[in-house]
């Protein structure tokens, strides 16, 4: 028994490349229906707003988006636009295939602050730099427009990262503060990574340690000093915004959620999910309506 899972989307296949730049506008008249409801990507998002206000919910958190706010959305988080508001902007895709043309492409994009799923969810005042991203995006739609040749992709993906540092160092300068570099990041993002492909049948930190080789003891000291949590607190946080996902998302029954995330009996996973959100499944459902 499983229970019925979150819509995910593939990048379109139609495109000669695995990038795409369109305007919200367009965006919303062509694949409305896809965006107003809580999907998941298999790609990265940029979406750059002009003129207008919207809020876009990414995993039950309101963003406030206003002219000149660049938000980043990572893949598989769940996210939708805003259907009610009058907004104007861009919306840049782009997929891992796209940009990791070497081990350092796919190291820049595995700890950006922009699309790094340790921290908060990214968004960038680009009003101060607006001019500079302009540019940019012009260029990147100039690109797409010309006949693809064997330079095309290096080209598209050399300005695609350039937009990223850039917007790093706005982020940056914004008063961000990163995660300070070295073992203890490192064993955290390495136990990050372990912990999304596995949280929904492994919840021992030992495990997870041993995969690691280290102790519980040097796993606790990394999570801490880096996020200011115990391994264990990091497991029970992703297990329980994916049972939230699973309820406000699906039609699915509260046993068939609990045993997608490794509960063998329903009173496990009320009780479990009462301990960590402070309601029972249904209340919490009932109170996030779809």
């Amino acid at each position: 028994m499983h229970a019925p899972a979150i819509t995910t989307y593939a990048f379109r296949p139609d495109l000669p490349q695995e990038l795409e730049l369109t305007t919200i506008g367009q965006a919303m008249r062509t694949f409305r229906p896809l965006l107003i409801e809580p999907s998941r990507a298999a790609f990265y998002h940029i979406i750059w707003v002009q003129r207008g206000h919207a809020t876009h919910t990414v995993d039950f958190q309101s963003v406030a988006l206003g002219p000149g706010s660049m938000l980043f959305v990572s893949p598989q988080r769940v996210h939708t636009f805003d259907a009610t508001a009058n907004y104007e902007g861009q919306v840049l895709l782009f997929t891992d295939a796209f940009f990791t043309r070497s081990e350092a492409d796919r190291q820049f994009l595995r700890t950006t602050i922009l699309y790094h799923d340790l921290l908060d969810i990214p968004l960038v005042q680009a009003e101060g730099v607006a001019s500079t991203f302009g540019v940019l995006f012009g260029q990147l739609e100039a690109e797409l427009a010309q006949p693809g040749d064997p330079y095309q992709q290096v080209v598209l993906q050399n300005l695609l990262h350039n937009l990223l540092l850039l917007a790093e160092r706005a982020r940056l300068q914004q008063g961000f503060r990163p995660l300070a570099k070295g073992p203890d990041l490192d064993y955290t993002e390495l136990y990050r990574d372990l912990l999304e492909a596995q949280f929904r049948q492994l919840r021992l930190v030992r495990t997870y340690a041993a995969q690691l080789n280290v102790t519980e003891k040097r796993l606790a000291q990394a999570t801490a000093k880096t996020l200011g949590k115990s391994p264990k607190e990091l497991i029970d946080d992703r297990v329980t915004l994916e049972a939230k996902r699973l309820l406000v998302h699906t039609r699915a029954s509260i046993k068939e959620i609990g045993f997608e995330l490794g509960f063998d009996e329903p009173t496990n996973f009320i009780k479990y999910f009462r301990r960590q959100a402070g309601l029972t499944p249904i209340e919490f459902r009932e109170m996030n309506p779809a």
